[in-house]
């Protein structure tokens, strides 16, 4: 029997935690609620989870600052709860370090889509799910200007040697780059590659991405060298890659 997969909700709408547990549990999901920043310490320090689903609009701390929080002390994949058509706070909350956003109202087979997404990506490629080539890239190690990305480990390792913390997203987003140096990838094929999803009209998403990458990559992220922005293209990871097995 497989060991069911521990999701924590922090909203402090009872009804909404109470819909999202009840649809969940069906699909090999075991969901945790709370209701505030505090009681989600609190649950953290005992008992270990697989994402947090995490609301932007909470009594007492908010959720981005609780965002904040959990990307400093913890790997956890979180997908954050926005208002309907709140552009900024979803840019803003991509910036914290969530992994992706589901905007309220939602679907309850969306948000489902959106958690097995970000836990695939998290997860060790194999070749059951992914086929024969994903394997091979899975083996090898991926190195740019010095840097070197393992995609077995899914690290990251700076010139100098340093171990460099990546979200799930920046991870993908890196590897898309690397799988495709030196070629002009736009947005929406940023998307496909790296989130296996289209982009919205108003889908900064990738912006995001890629500015949180530059400031772990680039000497001056405000003149990069290594992600390049293509003038009505997108962007492009301008250095050569060498892969090695």
């Amino acid at each position: 029997m497989e060991t069911p997969t521990n999701i924590l909700i922090v909203d402090d709408d009872r009804e909404i935690s109470a819909l999202v547990s009840e649809f969940l549990t069906p699909y090999g999901f075991h969901v945790t609620s709370v209701g505030d920043g505090r009681a989600m310490r609190e649950v953290l320090e005992h008992q270990q989870f697989d994402l947090v689903i995490l609301d932007l609009m909470l009594p007492g701390e908010d959720g981005l600052s609780l965002c904040r929080h959990l990307r400093a002390t913890t790997s956890l994949p979180i997908i954050m709860l926005t208002a309907m058509g709140s552009e900024t706070d979803r840019v803003v909350g991509l910036e914290m370090g969530a992994d992706d956003y589901v905007a309220k109202p939602f679907s309850a087979r969306e948000l489902l889509a959106r958690i097995k997404a970000v836990l695939r990506r998290g997860a060790p490629r194999t070749d059951e799910d992914h086929g024969a080539a994903a394997v091979d890239v899975g083996k090898m190690t991926l190195e740019f200007s010095g840097w070197v990305l393992d995609t077995g480990r899914r690290q990251l390792h700076s010139p100098d040697g340093v171990l460099v913390e990546l979200t799930s997203g920046e991870f993908d987003l890196l590897l898309a780059f690397c799988t495709n140096a030196q070629r002009v990838l736009t947005r929406d094929q940023l998307l496909d590659l790296a989130r296996g999803r289209v982009s919205g009209p108003f889908d900064r998403t990738i912006d995001v991405q890629v500015g949180r990458l530059r400031r772990k990559l680039e000497i001056d992220p405000k003149k990069p060298e290594i992600l390049k922005t293509v003038r009505g293209g997108g962007y492009m990871l301008a250095t050569e890659v060498v892969k090695k097995h």
